[in-house]
């Protein structure tokens, strides 16, 4: 028993070594690269005032590039880089091919210089997690091991990205499969993570974190907990509204019988219009309009039209659509920090810088299914005092948006409401989703009724056998 017990300990000791070595390694290495990505990033941006005019009019050429280089060297670059590689994990054990680093880095800078409306955490994820499975598979590890690097690659991508180590971590294992944490990626998926982290900042990457001045003078604020219940509903649709748009629009480009070159130029084009009809800030990464949301002084955002939320997913659903490359967490965030700007001002004028940064974690729990890793990111963006309202918002927010994900492939392991009838186990995209039938319920409690009588019989049976 003794010796039983000691091989179990040296048995974990060992493997709980390996990942440490192998999610620290591929952490750095991660957080190095994803650094790289960032520095161009930030060059392109500050590169805009070299164009003689305005650097949106360059749309039409960049998604026609973007487009061209994607279809040509790494077709598995298509989209917005986290769905993508959710996609290899399910069905490929993780294998993503090299040429898909090189491509996505390069398509999401021009994309976004040109001032596509996307985000820059989908690539970092995808080049992560190609980072991880071309070491895994040039070390020849197995279809598991390599599987399991893969996750930490998109754990120390989005930790690298956005300065929220622990968030990233979380976000790589729970957006996999909703309702079901992997507990046994959760330990190298948190090292790799910090490794990253920790790498990007040494190399000189600056996080911005806000400070909302937001402090709880009483116990419990109950008048601010409902109108947190309620910014957490609206909330939920608002990334139902976000997850349908961006869903019918790429089906009605889809269908468009144009080659898809001519749909980029012709989406640029449009893009073009409406950045003239509504204004600059809608395009690119829109950090600049975030930061003013979450500053506490209202003034800052006091310019901004209480329909930017919708406006921002049209610029995105088109950007994506026509073929921009780039990530969509970036404009959620934009989204929902939009829409609870116009939440807050609307039911909480004194808050709502707050109700700004609920929504920035509340609409990405929504519509990413990711309600734990949300929360956490609210903790480290915004500080604990955060904590109860974003876990309260997020969690309503997820069960509100329903049974939709901006990641299709996204395997569904749980049903947001006992009185709907889904399937599980299937990719969300196939999910099907029907109310609860009361005769099949009666059926089922009949079914229920009858074993439970059985297994009595068998038990006295057995007790009079005795």
């Amino acid at each position: 028993m003794i010796q039983k017990h000691i091989t179990e300990q040296t048995a974990i000791f060992f493997s709980v070594l390996k990942w440490v070595v192998l999610s620290s390694l591929i952490g750095i290495i991660i957080g190095a690269v994803v650094t790289f990505f960032l520095t161009i990033l930030q060059y392109a941006d500050t590169s805009r005032d070299l164009v003689p005019f305005h650097y949106y009019y360059l749309l039409p050429f960049a998604l026609l590039l973007t487009v061209w280089l994607v279809r040509t060297f790494a077709p598995s670059a298509e989209g917005h880089g986290t769905e993508k590689v959710i996609d290899a994990v399910h069905k490929d054990h993780g294998k993503i091919k090299l040429s898909v680093i090189p491509v996505k880095l390069v398509a999401t800078v021009i994309t976004i210089f040109a001032g596509g409306s996307v985000g820059k955490e989908g690539p970092a994820a995808q080049i992560g997690a190609g980072v991880a499975s071309g070491i895994s598979m040039m070390l020849k590890f197995s279809k598991h091991d390599r599987k399991k690097l893969v996750i930490c690659g998109i754990s120390a991508g989005f930790a690298a990205v956005f300065g929220t180590p622990i968030a990233g971590a979380i976000f790589g294992v729970e957006v996999l499969i909703i309702g079901v944490i992997m507990y046994d990626v959760l330990l190298p998926s948190f090292i790799a993570g910090f490794a990253a982290f920790t790498t990007a900042q040494l190399l000189g990457i600056d996080y911005t974190y806000f400070d909302l001045h937001f402090y709880q003078d009483v116990a419990l604020d109950l008048p601010l907990i409902a109108k947190v219940v309620l910014g957490g509903l609206f909330f939920g649709f608002i990334a139902d509204i976000l997850v349908t748009t961006l869903n019918r629009s790429h089906n009605f480009i889809s269908k468009i019988p144009l080659h898809p070159y001519y749909k980029a130029f012709g989406g640029g084009l449009i893009l073009v219009l409406l950045a003239l009809l509504f204004g600059e800030q809608y395009l690119g990464l829109g950090l600049e309009t975030i930061g003013e949301i979450l500053n506490p002084d209202p003034k800052f955002a006091q310019d901004l039209p209480w329909y930017a939320f919708l406006v921002k997913t049209l610029f995105t659903s088109l950007s994506l659509g026509v073929g921009g490359s780039g990530g969509i967490i970036t404009p959620i965030f934009y989204i929902g920090a939009s829409s609870g700007h116009a939440f807050g001002a609307f039911i909480d004028p004194q808050h709502v810088a707050l109700f700004g940064a609920l929504g920035f974690v509340s609409v990405l729990a929504g519509a990413t299914n990711a309600p734990i890793a949300s929360t956490i990111m609210a903790v480290e963006l915004f500080g604990l005092e955060m904590a109860h309202y974003a876990a309260l918002s997020a969690v309503i927010s997820f069960l509100i948006s329903g049974h939709r994900s901006v990641f299709p492939s996204q395997i569904l392991a749980m049903r947001k409401s006992e009185m709907l009838d889904v399937k599980v186990g299937e990719e969300i995209e196939k999910a099907k989703v029907d109310l609860e039938d009361k005769e099949i319920n009666k059926i089922r409690d009949i079914k229920e009724r009858i074993q439970e009588k059985r297994e009595k019989l068998n038990r006295r049976k057995q007790r009079k056998g005795k």
